[in-house]
């Protein structure tokens, strides 16, 4: 008789690791997904995320805040800023009412590339077609949990954007 494979016997954390790593690679086919639609315009998701924050945040965008809304380490969008200046998409000023306070400004340039990349959204469109309403919901409330969770777990004190 022949052989079959039996699956090990799976604990909670042997299943919470499976959910976890399914999240984790939805993510990243979707993230790549997006990264090949902007491939032909010579911006990548992350500075498109960058000018997405810095035109919808409430009040005056600051590398900071981009940080925060992110979830990236001050550095490392200090050093994306650096290379979105040196592109023309972005400037950061100082507030004139706070001189230590600095803002990013979106350019011309980087308006431009902001409803480029709005408009090009069809493939997120098109994987989240796949839900009906009702499961867009459940997985936005589910998502939104695990989220808000996980900032707890970090201590995380700020309150990120969406929703």
């Amino acid at each position: 008789m022949p052989r079959t494979k039996t699956r090990p016997k799976t604990t909670d954390a042997d299943q919470d690791f499976e959910l976890w790593s399914l999240l984790h690679q939805a993510r990243d086919v979707i993230a790549k997904a997006r990264e090949d639609e902007l491939k032909d315009m010579d911006i990548s998701m992350i500075k498109a995320a960058v000018l997405f924050f810095a035109k919808n945040m409430e009040g005056p965008p600051t590398p900071a805040k981009i940080s925060r809304a992110l979830f990236r380490e001050p550095h490392t969008i200090s050093g994306l800023l650096d290379r979105m200046e040196a592109q023309g998409l972005v400037r950061r000023v100082h507030d004139l009412n706070r001189k230590n306070l600095v803002r990013v400004e979106v350019t011309e340039k980087g308006e431009e590339y902001y409803h480029r990349t709005r408009e090009k959204r069809r493939v997120i469109s098109k994987i989240m077609a796949t839900l009906t309403e009702e499961e867009r919901n459940e997985l936005r409330s589910t998502l939104t949990k695990l989220r808000n969770r996980g900032l707890k777990e970090l201590g995380v004190k700020y309150r990120l954007p969406f929703p």
